[in-house]
C-alpha cells in the first residue's frame, strides 16, 4: 500500500519524456536559480515546494486547526438552535447568511483560489521576489475593486436577491423583509472574507498552513458572542447574528495581515487589470466560477426549492449539512488545502510522475476517513442531532426531519470529499474548462433528480439529489484525470480497499449493536447525551483503527516516497 512509484509506461513514452526532460534542462536550471533568488530575497520563508515527507504533516496541521474550528462551529449551531430553533427567524438568518457564504465559496475559496494559487505558485517558483510583490499588489487591488462594486450592488438590491435565492419567502412579507434587512448586514462579509482568502492563499503557498486554517475559528467566536450578547439587545434576535457575521469578516482579515507583514509579502493594493498575472487569473476564473463550486450551487438549489416547502425545511437542511461539513472540512478540505499548492509547484517544475502519486495519495486519505465518517453519520443521525441541537426551540419533530436529510447528505460525503481532491488535479495544471463541462453535466443531473425526488421525499429528496449528483461529478473528474494520464493508481489498491471496508463493517456492527434507541436520548440530560455519544464515537473509531492496524495498515504507508 506504500506509495512508492508511478504506473508503468510504454518504452516509446519513456523515450519521449526523456527527450522532453533533456530539452527542458536548461530552462529548469534557470528556474531553479530564480527560485533560490526568491528564497534569499524573502524576509520570512521561501517558496520551495512542499516536501514529500511534509505533505502528510501539513495535512495534519490543517486538520487539527480545522477540527478546532468545526467544534466551535457546532457549538455555534447549538447556541443558534437553542435561540431560534427551526422557525421563521432561523430560516431568514440562514438564507441571509447563505447568500454571501455561497458567494464566498464560489469566488474566494472556489474560483479565485483555484485560479490564483497555480499562478502564484508559478511566480514563486520561477520569478523574483519583486515580480511576486507586483503580482500581489495588482491582484489584491483588482479583487478589492470588483468585490466593493458587487457588495454595493447587492446591498441596494437586497429584497430582489432574497426573492431570487428564496422565492418561497414572498408568501410571508415579514420573513422576506427580515431576510433583506439581515442581508444588508451580512453581504459585506463577502468583501472581507474574500480578501482574507487572498491572504490565506499567499500563506498556504509559503507553507504557513496553520494560520489560514485557524482563521475560521474567529467566525464561530463572533457568532457565539453575538448570540449571547447582541441578540438580547435586538428587536428580532436574528438581527444580532447578522451583526456577528459582519464583525467576523473584519476580525478574520485583520488577523492574517501581521503574518503577511512578517513574510514581507503584505500587498499594497493597486488595481491593475492589465497585469499579465491578473489577466491569466481572470481567464482561469471565468470557467472555474462554475466548475469548482457545483456542489455549492446544488446546495443553493436545495435552499431555493426548500423555501417552497413547509416552514422549517431550510433549517432542517442547514443543520444536517452542518454535521456533514464536520468531516468534510476537517479531512476533505484539509487535504485539498495542502495538495493544491503542492500540485501547482510540481506542475511548474514539470514533475509529472510525482504529480500523479500525490493524487493517488490524496484518494487513499479520502477513502480512509470518508467511508467510516459517512457510515457513522447515517447510523448516529438522531443521536447526533438530539445531543447537539435538541435544546430550547428545537423540537422532536425537527430532529426527525433533520435526520432524514442528514442520512441523505451522508450518503454523498465520500463524493463531496473526492471532488475536493480531484478538482485540484485540473486547476493545478491551469485547466479550468474540463471541470466546467463536468460541472454542467452534474448540475443538470441534480436539477432533474431534485424535481423527481422532492415530491416523494420532500426536503430529504433535495439532499439525496445533491449526494447522487456529487458521485456523478466525482466519477467524471476521476475519469478525465485518468484519460489524460495524470491520475496514476499505485500498486496495492485491492488490498487497501479490503482493509478499509473490513474496518467499516466492524465499526458499523459495533455502533448498531451498542447505540441506544433514539427516543431514549430524548429523556437524557445534556451531559448524559454527550457522554454516551462520545463513548460511541471513540468506541467506533477504536474498532475501525484497531482493525486497520491488525490488517497491516501503518501511518508510514501514507508517506510519499521517491
Amino acid at each position: 500500500m506504500t506509495v512508492t512509484g508511478g504506473a508503468r509506461r510504454g518504452k516509446a513514452q519513456d523515450m519521449k519524456e526523456s527527450g522532453d526532460d533533456r530539452e527542458s534542462s536548461g530552462a529548469m536550471s534557470e528556474n531553479t536559480a530564480k527560485r533560490d533568488a526568491v528564497a534569499e530575497a524573502g524576509t520570512g520563508g521561501s517558496a520551495t515546494p512542499v516536501s514529500r515527507s511534509g505533505l502528510l504533516r501539513s495535512g495534519m496541521v490543517v486538520s487539527t486547526m480545522t477540527l478546532l474550528s468545526r467544534v466551535l462551529g457546532l457549538a455555534r449551531d447549538v447556541v443558534i438552535a437553542a435561540l431560534l430553533g427551526a422557525g421563521s427567524g432561523a430560516d431568514a438568518f440562514f438564507v441571509a447568511f447563505k447568500i454571501p457564504n455561497f458567494m464566498r465559496r464560489l469566488f474566494a475559496e472556489g474560483a479565485f483560489n483555484q485560479a490564483f494559487v497555480p499562478v502564484l505558485s508559478e511566480y514563486a517558483t520561477n520569478r523574483t521576489r519583486a515580480e511576486v510583490r507586483e503580482l500581489l499588489d495588482a491582484v489584491s487591488g483588482s479583487l478589492a475593486v470588483v468585490l466593493a462594486l458587487i457588495t454595493a450592488a447587492a446591498i441596494a438590491a437586497a429584497p430582489w436577491l432574497v426573492w431570487l435565492f428564496a422565492p418561497g419567502f414572498q408568501s410571508d412579507p415579514g420573513k422576506l423583509a427580515l431576510t433583506a434587512d439581515m442581508l444588508r448586514l451580512t453581504f459585506p462579509y463577502l468583501l472581507l472574507i474574500s480578501l482574507t482568502a487572498f491572504a490565506g492563499s499567499v500563506l498556504n503557498t509559503w507553507e504557513r498552513f496553520a494560520i489560514p486554517a485557524f482563521t475560521p475559528v474567529l467566525l464561530n467566536i463572533s457568532l457565539i458572542g453575538a448570540a449571547l450578547w447582541l441578540t438580547p439587545q435586538m428587536s428580532d434576535p436574528a438581527l444580532g447574528l447578522a451583526w456577528g457575521v459582519l464583525i467576523a469578516g473584519a476580525a478574520q482579515l485583520v488577523f492574517q495581515l501581521p503574518f503577511l507583514v512578517r513574510l514581507g509579502l503584505a500587498p499594497r493594493p493597486w488595481p491593475n487589470f492589465q497585469h499579465p498575472g491578473v489577466r491569466r487569473i481572470l481567464r482561469l476564473m471565468t470557467p472555474a466560477l462554475f466548475g469548482v463550486s457545483v456542489s455549492q450551487i446544488n446546495l443553493l438549489l436545495d435552499t431555493v426549492l426548500a423555501s417552497f416547502l413547509v416552514s422549517g425545511s431550510v433549517s432542517w437542511l442547514y443543520y444536517s449539512d452542518r454535521l456533514v461539513e464536520l468531516p468534510l472540512g476537517v479531512f476533505g478540505i484539509a487535504i485539498a488545502t495542502v495538495i493544491l499548492p503542492a500540485l501547482s509547484k510540481r506542475h511548474a517544475e514539470q514533475s509529472r510522475e510525482h504529480f500523479g502519486r500525490m493524487l493517488d495519495w490524496a484518494l487513499r486519505m479520502v477513502l480512509l476517513i470518508g467511508l467510516p465518517a459517512a457510515l457513522a453519520l447515517m447510523l448516529l443521525a438522531e443521536p447526533l442531532l438530539v445531543s447537539l441541537f435538541h435544546y430550547g426551540a428545537m423540537t422532536d419533530h425537527d430532529v426527525v426531519m433533520a435526520a432524514r436529510s442528514l442520512r441523505a447528505y451522508a450518503l454523498g460525503l465520500l463524493a463531496f470529499m473526492l471532488i475536493k481532491v480531484l478538482a485540484p488535479g485540473f486547476f493545478a495544471r491551469q485547466d479550468t474548462k474540463t471541470p466546467v463541462k463536468i460541472g454542467i453535466v452534474a448540475m443538470f443531473a441534480n436539477m432533474v433528480m431534485n424535481l423527481a425526488l422532492i415530491v416523494p421525499l420532500a426536503h430529504a429528496g433535495l439532499a439525496l439529489a445533491t449526494a447522487l449528483s456529487a458521485f456523478l461529478n466525482a466519477g467524471l473528474l476521476a475519469a478525465g484525470l485518468r484519460r489524460e494520464g495524470v491520475l496514476q493508481f499505485q500498486p496495492g489498491w485491492g488490498r487497501y480497499a479490503i482493509q478499509v471496508l473490513g474496518g467499516c463493517a466492524l465499526m458499523g456492527a459495533g455502533l448498531w449493536w451498542f447505540c441506544p434507541e433514539w427516543h431514549q436520548w430524548l429523556a437524557w440530560g445534556a451531559l448524559e447525551r454527550v457522554g454516551v455519544l462520545l463513548a460511541l464515537v471513540v468506541g467506533g473509531a477504536s474498532l475501525y483503527f484497531a482493525w486497520l492496524a491488525a490488517s497491516g495498515v501503518r501511518l508510514r504507508h501514507f508517506s510519499l516516497r521517491g
